[in-house]
């Protein structure tokens, strides 16, 4: 019978005192999106979910934060769409950061725990 390999796998969100969800995988992945795409619609559609939700998703950051995350601007021009403000990018920016280093850290001590471990 062939041994398998252990893996590691971690989440990291931040909730807010009680117990809400203000950051994690989903929600910086709708940055994420916005960020590329300009449009929250073309952002919901990248990641799968429904219009509303994303809308969900982007209120709930609101509520938690003390500045706008996401700047819309009406109209067909070039400079229309919805845009993240540099709150919204340092948010994102230090979840990332955040996010790598739970992984490195787990993974690290994940060796040091199971080293010579399979099943």
């Amino acid at each position: 019978m062939k041994e398998r390999k252990l893996i590691i796998k971690t989440k990291t969100w931040i909730e807010n005192e009680e117990g809400d969800v203000l950051f994690g995988k989903g929600k910086s992945e709708l940055l994420d999106y916005i960020a590329q795409c300009g449009s929250i619609l073309k952002a919901s559609e990248l990641m799968g979910i429904n219009y509303k939700k994303a809308w969900l998703h982007l209120n709930s950051l609101q509520r938690n934060t003390s500045e706008d995350l996401v700047v819309t601007k009406k109209g067909r021009s070039e400079t229309s769409g919805t845009k993240l403000t540099p709150k919204a990018t340092e948010l994102l920016e230090k979840y990332k950061i955040l996010e790598k280093e739970v992984e490195a850290f787990a993974e690290k001590k994940f060796k040091e725990v199971f080293e010579k471990q399979s099943f």
